[in-house]
């Protein structure tokens, strides 16, 4: 089959749809964050949406909703497959077809069996010309935690990481704020504000006792999924996590043996509680990315001390780092940001590309992702 040849004009509008799949990111689980730009013949920019917060309307819907009458003749430009199948509200494709669309580029095929190429034959059915392809990659990376949803049967996990030139989280007593400067912090906000779930260990929160809140100006209602780990039972009723669970959704992950009890210690709270499989003495972690893609999550932000850290990254599970560097020294007596990972050999050592380097006020942000995702 011939790769389709896409002019700088594909290109443009391309670019346009996925910088407006990008808004939905955090807010659309567990749809993925999708863009949609209809362009009429003549050029011109007539109907463009994004998905909207929960998943409804898709970015195609709000698109063509916009440009009423002007998208018939139009050339749709969208991130992933238009749907094919009926949910809450009618497929995407079905929508194309009736407004009169002549040719729809997509950046991908959509995995997910429901559609898998079915959009896309929708269409060339009905006389549309598809194209297949343009900027896949890019689409790819912004609905990565969708398509591990659907690839792998768990989110895409990005590890956020503070510390010292040394690699210190803390000094020796547990002291760690503030490390970094507040344009750090602020990056960190925005990090939330993208993601659905901000997962963190019971040691965090008994430690610290954060609200784990989105507090960036204009962008609070972005909070996400608060998710504990507490294979013990140990975070008490106390805390702010839960005090504060009935305006910020908030999951408390624990063992198997622990759910009745558990369950019964935060009934009268709003805090969910769900139960997750054991091993060698420690939560699956595995099984805990399982159950949390079960429940509709793609992208998961850790905020956790080095022994979680370090769990994630020995289990595989860690698909990004982000690692907020400071210009300061601790020394060796100081808090590990990744605790022991029992390696002998340095072909043992999980491994990162490098992304990107960018300063943030004294501090700078180093991006990693995982050589094998």
């Amino acid at each position: 089959m011939t790769a389709p040849a896409f002019t700088e004009d594909d290109r443009h509008f391309m670019r346009v749809a996925l910088s407006l799949s990008k808004r939905g990111l955090g807010n659309v689980w567990p749809n993925p964050s999708v863009g949609c730009v209809l362009v009429s013949s003549d050029g011109s920019i007539v109907g463009r949406g994004h998905t909207q917060p929960g998943g409804r309307p898709h970015a195609e819907r709000v698109a063509l909703d916009m440009a009423g009458d002007l998208a018939r003749g139009a050339t749709a430009y969208v991130t992933l497959e238009p749907c094919s199948h009926f949910g809450k509200s009618p497929p995407c494709a079905s929508g194309l077809i009736d407004a009169g669309v002549t040719r729809v580029v997509s950046a991908l095929t959509d995995p997910d069996p429901r559609v898998s190429g079915r959009g896309h034959t929708m269409l060339t059915d009905a006389g549309i010309q598809v194209d297949v392809g343009l900027f896949a990659d890019t689409a790819r990376k912004v609905n990565e935690g969708f398509l591990s949803k659907v690839e792998h049967g768990r989110p895409f996990v990005t590890l956020k990481l503070a510390s010292t030139l040394d690699a210190r989280s803390a000094t020796a007593s547990g002291e760690s704020q503030w490390i970094t400067g507040e344009a750090a912090r602020q990056e960190g906000h925005r990090l939330r504000a993208t993601h659905d779930a901000i997962l963190v260990g019971a040691k965090t929160v008994l430690a610290d006792d954060p609200t784990l809140t989105c507090r960036l100006a204009g962008r609070e209602h972005q909070s996400p999924v608060r998710v504990i780990l507490d294979r013990a039972g140990d975070v008490s009723l106390s805390v702010q996590l839960v005090q504060t669970a009935n305006t910020v959704p908030t999951w408390l992950v624990t063992a198997e043996h622990n759910f009745s009890e558990l369950s019964e210690k935060f009934e009268k709270t709003s805090i969910k509680v769900i139960a997750v499989g054991c091993a060698h003495g420690h939560l699956d972690l595995h099984d805990v990315m399982r159950k949390l893609s079960d429940a509709g999550l793609t992208r998961v932000l850790v905020e956790s001390g080095g022994s979680l850290a370090a769990a994630l990254v020995s289990a595989g599970l860690v698909g990004r780092i982000v690692h907020f560097v400071a210009p300061s020294v601790i020394g060796g007596d100081g808090q590990a940001m990744i605790a022991s990972l029992g390696l002998e050999r340095l072909s043992d050592m999980p491994r990162f590309d490098r992304v990107s380097v960018r300063e943030m006020g004294e501090d700078i942000a180093v991006t990693y992702d995982n050589k094998t995702d």
